[in-house]
């Protein structure tokens, strides 16, 4: 099993803490500094966090990742710490039931964009939301598969990559 240093770590989050700051940053424009355009914001950037930690938490036990240094995001190293071991038998499980609570996070942004897009029209908004989309739809996914998931021993009982095949 490949290990991985703290700034291949560091560097295997950035997609995903950028899409948490892009999506925020939408909902902002979205609702044009008002009040609750911060709550939404403010919120957005929570549940981000949560979603990882949701992750750690319900999936990460169950992970052939688990308490190691092989995984990319550093997930296995901090569950270890806050949940004890799962049953590797029981991943492909955990996966579909709890990947969905983290789904929000790609659609929020977009929907929010696109209906102020659709009443106000902003160019700031349209660069933002069009950034939102390449690194959350293309560059996250992909960075995921052809990186993260194909060095993965369970990738072959992994729903996300059968999506893939």
């Amino acid at each position: 099993m490949r290990e991985y240093t703290r700034a291949q770590t560091i560097t295997a989050n950035i997609p995903y803490v950028a899409m948490v700051l892009m999506g925020a940053a939408t909902i902002t424009f979205a609702l044009p500094f008002s009040r609750w355009a911060w709550i939404g914001a403010g919120s957005y950037l929570v549940y981000g966090a949560v979603g990882a930690f949701w992750i750690m938490v319900f999936m990460c036990p169950y992970c052939a990742y688990y308490a190691t240094t092989g995984c990319p995001c550093g997930y296995g190293k901090l569950s270890a710490v806050l949940v004890r071991k799962g049953d590797r038998d029981c991943f492909s499980q955990k996966f579909r039931r709890h990947i969905p609570v983290i789904i929000p996070l790609w659609l929020i942004p977009v929907a929010c964009g696109g209906i102020a897009l659709f009443n106000t029209f902003s160019w700031w908004l349209v660069g933002l939301l069009s950034a939102f989309f390449v690194n959350s739809f293309l560059v996250l996914p992909l960075v995921s598969r052809k990186h993260t998931c194909a060095e993965c021993p369970q990738k072959s009982d992994c729903p996300w990559m059968a999506s893939a095949r």
